[in-house]
């Protein structure tokens, strides 16, 4: 996945949409529990598209994981903020959006490890 994400970004650099690049290469970093190249990524991501919502709830997580819990903080309060809804409520409501069990299992001890850690509730 990082090799074809880097290959869009230097194929297209100017891409409206390349904060999903940065922030796929981000995820995938985080996923790996790669801590600092994770936020290396997803600060990037949140830099291209600062509206974006996914994005600060990933560098949240991985803030939260690194230790950064008053940055993890205010990155999971802006995702509440852009997103408008419930989606960034609590976990319960993250593992509700579709996504493959293994993509959860992946998540469970990393993406969501991260949130709790950063105060987002299960419930």
């Amino acid at each position: 996945m990082i090799p074809l994400a880097e290959r869009a970004i230097r194929l297209s650099p100017r891409d409206p949409l390349i904060g999903v690049r940065y922030s796929l290469i981000g995820t995938v970093h985080l996923l790996r529990s790669h801590l600092d190249a994770a936020i290396i990524w997803l600060e990037k991501a949140r830099s291209a598209m600062p509206t974006s919502p996914l994005h600060h709830s990933r560098l949240a997580s991985a803030y939260a994981l690194r230790g950064e819990t008053e940055r993890a903080a205010a990155e999971l309060a802006e995702a509440r903020r852009l997103s408008g809804g419930d989606l960034f409520s609590s976990i319960v409501h993250l593992k509700a959006y579709p996504n493959a069990p293994k993509i959860h299992a992946l998540y469970e001890g990393t993406l969501y490890a991260g949130l709790r850690k950063a105060g987002m509730p299960e419930e």
